[in-house]
């Protein structure tokens, strides 16, 4: 099976088994989240469980394989695989890391944000360490740079082509305007990353942070928006950014004030909190009960109409959930 194939395979027979009546396809409004989104079912099957003895939970992002398999990263560092059945492998990859963002790069070589230092890191398929990709010195936590501890890179993916690869900073770097954050480019080069070009997003609110990131078939990039408060839950929204235009900040060093900075182009497709609730349930206050603390996302498809699979990172918290979404968008 090609991986878009694999992905939504695995989807439906994980959600199907526990929402009742999510492939209504008759009934498409009723799974409408807005214009553009519509949400096929979730599933909690993975909530709380284990695997060989290692907690499935703590989940950052999402991957989906050259075999079509699902790769599941905890920020604890782990490496599952997924199939339609659950785990089927897990491999803990070394270093004190804080593991939030995953590409499968086209010879099976992972590679994987940490949002400690932060660093992006290159593995093989069994966990060994292959290379550490370079940052920006701004970049860097301070006192290094001028990022703040665990704000950093959240969001890998690969563009078109495998030739570029891009991380999302979580917040902004002190000095720059709140709500816009730098996405960082590597470009390859006789096999290797080298630093590219650098671009400004700006997201919805200056609460909200960017927990992921991934490329569209067309280039364009899927944006997650992500906050939280206590008492009124999450707020998640999916938008479109279109880096084709946008300035190269990699030389801009404060992006407060600067007039001459243009941010990516940007479209909202929708805010989760406006997603039928599918019978969700939510152990703490949630606008919509259907919402957790959403950080991972795979993207296949055809380039105007995308399957797109969401989890939610419980971080190992009884009133939180591990949740698979799976989602229908259409781009214009």
């Amino acid at each position: 099976m090609r991986p878009r194939t694999v992905l939504a395979a695995l989807a439906a027979a994980t959600l199907a088994a526990t929402v009742p009546g999510t492939a209504n396809a008759n009934a498409p409004e009723k799974q409408a989240c807005s214009a553009s989104v519509a949400i096929d079912g979730f599933s909690d099957a993975l909530d709380k469980t284990t695997y060989d003895g290692t907690y499935v939970g703590n989940l950052s992002a999402l991957a989906v394989d050259r075999d079509g398999s699902l790769a599941a990263l905890s920020d604890r560092s782990t490496l599952f695989r997924l199939d339609a059945q659950g785990p089927t492998g897990a491999v803990t990859l070394p270093g004190d890391l804080d593991s939030e963002g995953l590409a499968i790069d086209r010879d099976g070589t992972r590679l994987v944000t940490s949002e400690t230092e932060p660093s992006v890191r290159r593995y093989s398929r069994e966990g060994r360490l292959l290379e550490q990709l370079p940052v920006p010195p701004d970049l860097q936590v301070a006192p290094a740079g001028r990022a703040t501890a665990n704000q950093t890179f959240e969001g890998l993916t690969l563009l078109p082509g495998g030739r570029t690869l891009l991380a999302s900073m979580e917040y902004a770097l002190a000095g720059d305007d709140p709500g816009t954050v730098r996405f960082q480019t590597w470009t390859r080069d006789h096999g290797r990353f080298r630093l590219g070009a650098q671009y400004a997003y700006r997201t919805d609110d200056p609460s909200l942070g960017v927990p992921e990131v991934q490329a569209t078939p067309d280039g364009r990039l899927l944006v997650l928006e992500r906050g939280f408060e206590a008492g009124v839950g999450n707020t998640v929204r999916l938008s479109l950014a279109d880096p084709r235009r946008a300035t190269d900040t990699s030389r801009v060093e404060r992006l407060t004030g600067q007039p001459g900075v243009r941010p990516m182009s940007k479209t909202r497709l929708a805010d989760l909190a406006d997603c039928p609730t599918l019978g969700a349930t939510a152990r703490q206050p949630q606008p919509n009960p259907l919402l957790d603390n959403i950080e991972g996302m795979a993207v296949t498809g055809h380039r105007h109409a995308l399957k797109v699979l969401l989890v939610s990172d419980d971080n190992q918290n009884p009133a939180q959930t591990t949740r698979l979404y799976r989602l229908k968008v259409r781009l214009s």
